[in-house]
């Protein structure tokens, strides 16, 4: 096996830009994402990990002014990377007024405006069945390139956002009430979705229960509209208790077929708007959860909201999130007491959680995988890359298993370590190439983000991804001068012993993984650092 100090080396001097060293070979991408590369990650998410255990108390200390570090914490943590801008307005606040910030600048609009096509109305079962054959093969291609289009607008939205937070919480909502492409056919009614969850990504998480639970898009994914009297399905009724909010072991099946009953009655009209059909309604008396009643869909979502269980999955998923992949069970169990408390408050609950104890802990810094929007939105953002089309970006997170709009099942990503494979590995070494080649090129600009309350200056061209992948560097221009001068650095030349500290800090979450040549200038400095197992970890 080839020693993991010369994969390194070897690694860091293949990704410098192509003006400075040669392509990277293809037989050293395939060394790197295999057992080596993986065994590096996984040792340096073990040894952030290694002191973690139970702590004394909840709540951290909500006065301790917060540093550079602290706030870069933070910022990564509840969004994307964020860049020395963006990292310097929440300097000298305590953690308490930085959290306050944080939710209080959040979001319920995009930024980004929508593609055109949004508004457009979805044909008519009557049109549909009069298309001849071409007519249909043009309307899949048109769904599969909007579809594309959808992505690259989201994309957009999770650059250009002042609300970080919102994109993620959006995210996170999109993995828990999972709808898809595979089975949701107009990209209008998964575009209608995605605004539903923004609007209360951080609202009340019992308002948006029963809001998606009557969602066009949730209606097509889990066969509610097919659900009614007499031929119940109980595909919704099983899901929106073992992924939406009770869990497993806390139902059983007689509970799934009579909740199953209670939601007959919800349909689609032809253009995949909700209609109540009263007569597809099963009026009969129903036992879900040991209550007996004539209960309609809203009541039995009602009941679901009223056991504990479902504030400590959702405060579990919400753990897993944002602090560790093991919630500690004390602690967890007191935020989802809070959430219970609050009438399902998502502020409130994240509010405790970010000032928990267990948030600010050192031994919790450093041990989430970065999924791929993590890995790719949070890389173009913290080093301000230009980004002229959303393509690469949407063709990156297809790579590396996060295509957005098309989870893979009804139980959406699974996170942590599963984003780490031979191929995943692969795809990210690419991509930290792709971009430190493009530094040097003649990039005439930082990349536009408007500033809150103003629209982004994007033209419709803007969203139209093909669908075929594109190289990871393509449309993409990366400024390392400017990047490394805000750290009192440049390309050329040896960096101090606190500067060399300072670049560090701000591109890894935990230390380095493997030792760094001490000779290296600014610019191997930094490919060094991006191509580091660490860089995997926020």
């Amino acid at each position: 096996m080839v020693e993991l100090s010369g994969i390194q080396t070897t690694m860091k001097t293949a990704l410098l830009p192509a003006r400075r060293r040669a392509p990277i070979p293809i037989a050293i991408c395939a060394i790197l994402a295999t057992g080596s590369w993986t065994a590096a990650w996984a040792a340096a998410r073990i040894r952030s990990a290694e002191h973690a255990g139970s702590l004394a108390g909840i709540e951290a200390p909500g006065g301790k002014i917060l540093s550079a570090a602290d706030a870069r914490f933070l910022l990564d943590r509840t969004g994307y990377a964020p860049d020395p801008h963006e990292t310097a307005q929440y300097v000298g606040l305590t953690r308490a007024q930085a959290v306050d910030r944080l939710l209080a600048t959040t979001r319920e609009t995009p930024v980004t405006p929508l593609p055109a096509w949004f508004d457009e109305p979805i044909p008519t079962p009557q049109a549909r069945r009069a298309w001849t054959p071409e007519e249909r093969k043009t309307a899949q291609m048109t769904r599969n390139r909007r579809y594309q289009e959808a992505r690259a607008w989201w994309v957009m939205e999770m650059l250009h956002t002042p609300s970080p937070l919102t994109e993620r919480m959006t995210l996170f909502w999109h993995n828990h009430f999972v709808s898809g492409q595979d089975k949701v056919p107009w990209p209008q009614t998964m575009l209608a979705q995605n605004l539903l969850l923004r609007r209360d990504a951080l609202g009340n998480f019992g308002v948006m229960l029963h809001q998606v639970a009557k969602d066009p898009a949730m209606l097509q994914y889990l066969d509610g509209a097919s659900n009614r009297k007499g031929h119940p399905n109980e595909n919704f009724a099983r899901e929106v208790m073992e992924l939406f909010t009770l869990g497993e072991g806390h139902y059983t099946q007689k509970d799934v077929t009579e909740a199953a009953r209670a939601y007959t009655g919800w349909g689609l009209d032809g253009q995949a708007q909700v209609v109540w059909r009263p007569g597809a309604h099963d009026n009969g008396l129903k036992t879900v959860l040991g209550k007996t009643g004539n209960f309609d869909g809203d009541q039995v979502l009602d009941l679901l909201l009223a056991r504990p269980q479902t504030a400590n999955l959702v405060t579990a998923k919400l753990w897993r999130e944002f602090i560790s992949d093991t919630p500690d069970a004390r602690q967890a169990a007191a935020m989802a007491d809070v959430f219970r408390a609050s009438g399902y408050d998502i502020r409130t609950v994240l509010r405790a959680m970010f000032l928990s104890r267990a948030f600010w802990a050192q031994e919790n810094k450093g041990t989430l995988t970065r999924s791929p929007v993590d890995f790719v939105i949070g890389t173009v953002r913290a080093f301000d890359i230009a980004c002229g089309s959303a393509r690469p970006l949407v063709a990156a997170l297809n790579q590396l298993g996060q295509n957005l709009f098309e989870p893979p099942d009804v139980k959406g990503w699974r996170g942590g370590r599963s984003w780490i494979n031979s191929s995943t590995l692969l795809v990210r070494e690419r991509f930290v190439e792709a971009i430190l080649r493009t530094a040097g090129e003649g990039q005439d600009g930082r990349m536009m983000r408007p500033g809150p309350g103003t629209q982004a200056a994007m033209t419709p061209a803007t969203f139209r991804p093909d669908a075929r992948p594109h190289p990871a560097g393509r449309g993409l221009r990366f400024d390392p001068a400017r990047w490394l001068a805000q750290e009192h650095a440049r390309e050329t030349g040896v960096p101090d012993a606190a500067t060399r500290k300072r670049i560090e800090h701000s591109v890894l979450a935990t230390r380095a993984a493997e030792p760094i040549p001490p000779g290296d200038d600014g610019l191997d400095l930094l490919a060094a650092l991006l191509t580091d197992p660490a860089y995997q970890l926020k």
